[in-house]
């Protein structure tokens, strides 16, 4: 019976729905990666050049995520729509039948069984379906709008993300030789490199390092201090690198080790920023943690961050908030299209300790992180 064909047509339709949220978060991304690039244009005339494209890389950096969310979420809501429209393929065959049939002039067409009064009552139904109908074949236009709007978005979007990633290369490059050419920054003390040396020597673990990182100075200027008081940022500071928290302290890895730190994932060639002004006490590589940088905020608090690729400064150094320390290692994920919370696309770690008095203490009581809601 052509009534029960409508109505269970009707039955089976789905909610309207668009594209909506992942075309704007894609669009707004595009936005943010264009206002990267007029920062690393204008980075060259800047006057601090080191904190010009550390913000223009952190822009890049926090445009690519959006971007490559938006990417997914666009991917995701494109084959949503693509299965909805094949598996209503006949559907539509029997919709635009019924459309036909109602817009036919052979009067026979519509001729009930049960004979004029069956007639009668299914054109009335027919006349309160045809509203109806025709609303879901314009959705079902709309669907199919939708899905190549997003497609089209997907190819500009993923063509705005290599430009992007060419750029940042770029910006990391300049920073690399900015801060090699960084000279004016204050000393508080001049590292002596034979103590040092025998301390690397000697140290097994990160406790012995750190407790001995007071006999490798000389030439200690007490009139050079730390240019800030951190003790009411505690609990605010921002995490040095754009991640996620893979472990908090004390939790166990795979291989059941737990060490007193965080360890935060990263995407390859992610900047690292001081969280606040301190002291550069020590910087290259140590033990099996690969490149270090520990900073001193205050006299008895030690900030360690372990596994960069690339460090900058030099040890003694004062350095600002947000001072660029170094750069992530790896290479080839950041092309990966993944969304933010993509775990095979933050494929570099970065451990973080807090030692106080050179006891460990709880980052996440002294650092903002994505558990905080």
């Amino acid at each position: 019976m052509i009534w029960r064909t409508l109505l269970l047509m009707l039955a089976l339709a789905g909610p309207a729905t668009a594209q909506g949220d992942a075309a704007a978060q894609a669009r707004a991304a595009v936005t943010m990666l264009e206002d990267a690039s007029e920062k690393l244009d204008a980075a060259d005339g800047a006057r601090d050049r080191v904190r010009a494209l550390t913000e223009t890389i952190q822009a890049f950096e926090t445009g690519l995520a959006a971007m490559r969310t938006g990417l997914r979420q666009a991917a995701i809501r494109e084959s949503q729509l693509s299965a909805r429209l094949d598996a209503r393929d006949s559907e539509v065959g029997q919709l635009l039948a019924v459309l036909q049939s109602i817009g036919t002039d052979n009067p026979t067409a519509l001729l009930h069984p049960d004979g004029p009064t069956g007639t009668a009552r299914a054109g009335l139904l027919l006349a309160e379906l045809t509203p109806a109908l025709n609303q879901r074949a314009e959705q079902l236009r709309r669907d199919l709008e939708d899905v190549q709007t997003l497609r089209t978005l997907q190819t500009d979007a993923e063509e705005r993300l290599r430009s992007s990633l060419a750029a940042v290369q770029s910006a990391r490059t300049a920073l690399n030789q900015a801060m090699a050419e960084r000279t004016q920054l204050p000393k508080r003390f001049t590292e002596d490199p034979v103590s040092t040396a025998i301390l690397i020597a000697s140290t097994e673990t990160l406790d012995g390092f750190a407790s001995g990182l007071s006999e490798i100075v000389t030439n200690e200027d007490v009139n050079v201090e730390t240019p800030v008081n951190i003790e009411g940022q505690i609990g605010q500071l921002p995490l040095p690198v754009q991640s996620l928290v893979l472990r908090g302290m004390n939790e166990a890895d795979a291989a059941g080790v737990a060490r007193p730190g965080l360890l935060l994932a990263t995407r390859p060639r992610a900047i690292v920023t001081s969280p606040t002004a301190a002291t550069i006490r020590y910087q290259g590589p140590l033990l099996d943690f690969g490149n270090v940088m520990i900073l001193e905020p205050r006299a008895d608090t030690l900030f360690v961050l372990a596994g960069l690729g690339v460090v900058y400064g030099e040890i003694g150094q004062v350095i600002a908030a947000g001072t660029p320390i170094g750069l992530m290692g790896g290479t080839g994920a950041e092309l990966s299209t993944d969304g933010d919370g993509a775990g095979a696309a933050r494929s570099e770690t970065l451990y973080i300790e807090v030692r106080q008095d050179n006891v460990p203490q709880d980052p996440e009581s002294w650092f903002r992180t994505d558990k905080d809601g």
